[in-house]
């Protein structure tokens, strides 16, 4: 069996490292059946926000870099899928493992579906029901025309069969951000000190993530955001971490926003990430991923969007839903700022990674 795991963005190399890691142990096992190679598609294009995970998460270097970079929707996804095809015409794996709802991921599994070559789509069920983000757009897309779908709860699975997905093509694997988390953080912990670096003490203070496009691009909203921001720093007298995505910084700029009371700092990498969010009193984010990761490392969280992918966190009390209005911002952390309730992680046991490999090796046998 030879696999192709395709990434592009910061999220999607720190979701597919549990199943890179899984098959350099196999490899490592003397397992000469099973064959993968990495390709990077280059979406992020700042060496910080991707480039730097392998190194630092200690994963092998991509066989293949396309250095696609930014540009609108339309011209990065065709940049994107005339580079994958390429490659997969060259290296004709039998399987294509695209993960979350990227433009990497929209090409990835269309490039590989006209090509018949089956796609594996991790972290597949998810739905925010709103179209307007081009995000739901992919992930509806790479789900139906993916021949494997790796469901991180028995709830995606049920969105799955409900929008007529076969129920054979859907396997409940928990989600990697698990395996992710535990394997990261124990690396984290070993590596870095961002606190001590930031001067920050644990449980004293927030940290913030914003950057999708219907928040910073929209100036009614972002300046909503970092009102509320403002606002529980006034309330609470906690720093205000906000780790700038660069789209973020853009738009900031062009709409002349200079927030007070919120400590901007560039964008960290993921291991100080980790540790700045295990340690957080509260998370505000926007970001898919970070809700999950906080439910995992049991921090409460408030995301700015009025909904969420992710329900499970909301299910479970670990995370609540703001929107973009200043006084719901402020009254949400004040909710999650007194939440003491111990939680259960609905996203699995940190083995997903390996259940992932081990469905397509029965496959492949």
């Amino acid at each position: 069996m030879k696999i192709a795991i395709i990434v592009g963005t910061r999220p999607e190399i720190i979701k597919m490292s549990p199943i890179i890691r899984e098959c350099e142990r196999l490899r490592g096992q003397g397992n000469t059946d099973l064959d993968y190679f990495i390709l990077h598609t280059g979406q992020h294009y700042s060496y910080n926000m991707d480039e730097v995970f392998f190194e630092q998460l200690e994963l092998p270097e991509p066989k293949y870099n396309l250095d696609a970079g930014s540009g609108t929707h339309a011209e990065q996804t065709g940049k994107i899928l005339i580079g994958i095809e390429k490659i997969l015409k060259k290296e004709y794996p039998d399987v294509v493992l695209v993960q979350g709802d990227t433009n990497t991921v929209l090409a990835g599994s269309l490039a590989a579906s006209k090509l018949h070559i089956q796609v594996g789509h991790v972290e597949a069920g998810l739905r925010s029901y709103d179209m307007g983000m081009p995000e739901e757009i992919n992930r509806v897309v790479a789900d139906h025309i993916s021949d494997f779908l790796f469901a991180p709860t028995e709830k995606s699975r049920q969105i799955l069969v409900s929008e007529g997905v076969p129920s054979e093509k859907i396997f409940v694997t928990g989600n990697t951000i698990v395996d992710s988390v535990y394997q990261n953080l124990e690396l984290a912990n070993k590596k870095v000190n961002i606190l001590e670096k930031l001067g920050l003490e644990k449980q004293q203070y927030f940290l913030v993530t914003t950057h999708r496009q219907e928040n910073v691009d929209d100036k009614k909203r972002f300046q909503g955001i970092l009102q509320g921001l403002q606002q529980i720093h006034k309330t609470h007298d906690f720093p205000v971490v906000y780790p700038v995505h660069p789209r973020s910084q853009k738009m900031m700029n062009i709409f002349g926003f200079e927030p007070d009371g919120i400590r901007l700092i560039e964008s960290t990498d993921f291991l100080g990430f980790l540790q700045l969010e295990n340690n957080a009193k509260v998370v505000l984010t926007d970001s898919g991923g970070v809700q999950e990761e906080t439910c995992i490392l049991g921090v409460p969280c408030v995301t700015l969007r009025d909904n969420t992918e992710r329900p499970e966190t909301v299910d479970v009390g670990s995370n609540i839903l703001a929107g973009a209005v200043p006084e719901n911002i402020v009254n949400c952390v004040s909710v999650m700022f007194e939440n003491t309730k111990k939680w259960c992680n609905p996203f699995g046991n940190g083995t997903s990674g390996r259940k992932i490999i081990n469905i397509l090796e029965e496959k492949y046998e």
